[in-house]
């Protein structure tokens, strides 16, 4: 039942938003009595703590074996990074928009879950391991490890959680994650290919 209890908060919270899905919603969602999940939680505070302990930080923390197995090779760590996010997202398909509603909203109830958190987890461990690799020659000077590592971001969690916009728009149903992941690792590898303007 507790298990039931946080699958059917993490579905609240993903399609309402953290501030919005109420104790009553996700009894409602569970099939269960508000008072089972006061039994289980004690309060939404608490059952928040344990969505993000339990089922989030365990997702993101997946990301961490394929990126350990690129050693210190920048191309296979880029590609673990992008082929891990496109995985995590076809088996959690709500991540995306808990991610651009709970973090990168202003008042988003996970940001702070994000800094103290997630970031060591991923984010800081790949930008030191970029930082190094340009230290021996391997990565271009001109980034910054740092940036490189909101650039892999920005080109996988904004794509995924935008998709029902640009799908419609481009009529691009026939685009799925695979294919997604393979258009950025093109991007990131040849980049653009365009001749010096100056």
């Amino acid at each position: 039942m507790r298990a039931q209890l946080l699958d059917a908060a993490l579905d609240c919270f993903a399609r309402q938003g953290i501030a919005a899905a109420s104790l009553r919603d996700i009894a409602a969602a569970a099939g269960v009595t508000p008072a089972m999940v006061h039994y289980y939680f004690g309060d939404k505070p608490q059952l928040q703590q344990a969505v993000v302990a339990e089922r989030l930080l365990p997702i993101i923390a997946g990301l961490r074996e394929p990126l350990a197995e690129a050693g210190d090779d920048v191309a296979a760590l880029v590609a673990g990074f992008v082929q891990g996010v496109g995985g995590i997202v076809a088996r959690h398909p709500w991540l995306p928009a808990l991610w651009v509603r709970e973090i990168l909203c202003e008042g988003g109830a996970l940001r702070e879950v994000l800094i103290r958190q997630i970031g060591p987890l991923v984010p800081k461990m790949m930008s030191a391991r970029f930082d190094e690799a340009q230290r021996r020659g391997r990565l271009n000077p001109d980034l910054d490890p740092r940036l490189l590592m909101v650039s892999l971001v920005g080109l996988t969690f904004f794509p995924l959680a935008s998709a029902p916009i640009w799908r419609t728009l481009f009529g691009a149903d026939d685009v799925d994650i695979a294919a997604l992941g393979r258009h950025t690792l093109a991007l990131l590898a040849r980049g653009l290919e365009l001749e010096h303007a100056g």
